[in-house]
């Protein structure tokens, strides 16, 4: 299976973000995300990577389909959403880049994508200066009732790539899960990289 893992920018960027919002809203259901979301609500989220000047979007193209899709930004652009995680830690937000979201349908995994997404992110990163790279991950109880038998964590693949968890970098985020009736805010613990 050949997939083509491709940066986009500016128009290409602007012109993907409605297929973007599908893959979120299909991929992010499943575990640890568990999101039950809208098209309304995708489009408001991603108006930030139209905003920036400095924003990417990784597609993963199966022929002309895409397949799923990372995106990444200046960590100061989202900076109302993060500031509060990175004080304390003696790092400038200004200093990294963001690399938001990976998702990629499940019958395309196992090719080597992900490695994709991060080396085009962190390629547009440093293009742009950036001297480190932070993502954040959902972190759900040991115990939750639809946590997969058998499941296996990224945080291997993450450690490989060089990352590591930024001791006491915590976003809250709050968003319904498919077996609740209201959102609720859960933790994501920030990882983060020197370049």
């Amino acid at each position: 299976m050949t997939i083509r893992v491709e940066a986009m920018t500016g128009a290409a960027l602007e012109a993907a973000l409605d297929d973007v919002a599908r893959l979120r809203i299909k991929v992010f259901r499943a575990w640890p995300y568990l999101y039950d979301g809208d098209l309304a609500y995708e489009r408001e989220y991603l108006q930030s990577y139209r905003d920036s000047t400095r924003a990417v979007v990784v597609g993963a193209f199966y022929g002309e389909t895409l397949v799923g899709a990372s995106t990444g930004a200046p960590l100061s652009d989202h900076a109302d959403d993060f500031a509060a995680a990175f004080a304390g830690t003696g790092i400038d937000l200004n200093d990294v880049f963001y690399c938001a979201e990976s998702v990629l349908l499940p019958e395309y995994r196992g090719h080597g994508v992900g490695h994709g997404f991060f080396d085009a992110r962190e390629t547009h990163a440093r293009k742009h200066g950036f001297r480190k790279t932070a993502f954040c991950g959902v972190q759900r109880p040991a115990d939750h009732p639809l946590r997969p038998v058998g499941y296996a964590p990224l945080d291997p693949f993450w450690r490989k790539r060089g990352h590591a968890p930024l001791e006491g970098a915590v976003a809250h985020f709050s968003w319904k899960d498919v077996d609740q009736a209201e959102e609720t805010k859960k933790p994501l613990q920030f990882w983060i990289r020197d370049l």
